[in-house]
């Protein structure tokens, strides 16, 4: 194994360099040696493993079939190299550039900003851009290095990194609001109630309610004196006594240790899956990216 390390490595990326240019003319091209350099090593190479890799004529090179099989084995180790050379030429540059990043206002302030705001301290030619568009982006289209959303929207064809626990939903509504409408003990009670609603795109119906316990499963319908497509205004006017809202628990925790506001259902809001940063797997992360990843990415 030392003496594969030692000797042949090279001889295996001269190989397959040849192998899918099918020129020797080509392959020293990419190499950036000599031709005959390159067909001497390939007959080295040969040798070693005592196997005929390539057919060669004046007019063409042809892979064999015992060299198509190598190429195969080769192709996915050296893959791996080169992507964590590329890794470390990044890591080893100073961070700095531009990192766009679109969100929700929920995620924004309780993911992202605590991240963000020791990173620039940190680096300061770093300079992060926060979009907090409640509406999915598209991040080509929109020109976006990542998206910060729960994991459940996050398309299949993205890479996705876990940045944050799983997390409950919260109906909470004010003291003030409770001495005037008792609190609901059962979903089906909401329809009792003054409910505000949140919906993030207008061609969209607000969002359902959607309620669990002991594996049933209950959808609500409301309905009440606001909509918004902002979390914080709906907590806002929760706050102000106009009814009850459902969002993050991490968005009205202090609130509610506070008592400004009451939680409600507290056993039908189960935990889901959490935030995740989102990124396209083909554009290529710049080092600044890569370190807000780290910082971001969630450990137990």
């Amino acid at each position: 194994m030392s003496r594969m390390k030692r000797d042949e490595l090279g001889d295996l990326a001269v190989f397959m360099a040849v192998a899918e240019e099918c020129s020797f003319t080509r392959a020293a091209t990419r190499m950036g040696v000599s031709q005959s350099a390159i067909s001497h090593t390939v007959r080295r190479l040969e040798g070693s493993i005592g196997v005929k890799l390539l057919n060669r004529s004046s007019r063409k090179v042809t892979i064999t079939d015992a060299g198509e099989k190598l190429l195969a084995a080769l192709r996915p180790g050296f893959g791996q190299v080169e992507a964590r050379i590329e890794e470390l030429r990044l890591l080893g540059d100073a961070p700095k550039g531009l990192i766009r990043v679109t969100t929700g206002r929920a995620a924004a302030r309780t993911v992202l900003w605590p991240v963000v705001n020791q990173l620039v301290r940190d680096y300061p030619e770093i300079c992060v851009e926060v979009s907090t568009d409640p509406k999915l982006a598209d991040l080509t289209e929109d020109r976006f290095d990542c998206g910060i959303r729960l994991g459940e929207y996050v398309g299949p064809d993205m890479i996705a990194v876990r940045v944050g626990p799983r997390i409950r939903l919260a109906a909470v509504g004010s003291p003030e609001y409770f001495k005037k409408y008792p609190a609901p003990q059962h979903p089906s009670e909401l329809d009792d109630h003054r409910c505000i609603a949140l919906r993030f795109n207008v061609h969209d119906a607000p969002y359902d309610w959607e309620f669990e316990k002991d594996g049933e499963e209950i959808v609500k319908r409301i309905s009440g004196p606001f909509i918004f497509n902002d979390s914080t205004m709906a907590i806002d006017a929760a706050r102000m006594g106009h009814g009850i809202c459902f969002v993050t628990e991490a968005e009205v925790s202090e609130d509610i240790e506070e008592g400004s506001l009451r939680r409600v259902l507290t056993d039908w809001c189960p935990e889901f899956e959490g935030f995740h940063l989102f990124y396209a797997g083909r554009r290529q992360v710049t080092s600044a990216m890569r370190l807000l990843i780290d910082r971001l990415r969630y450990r137990e």
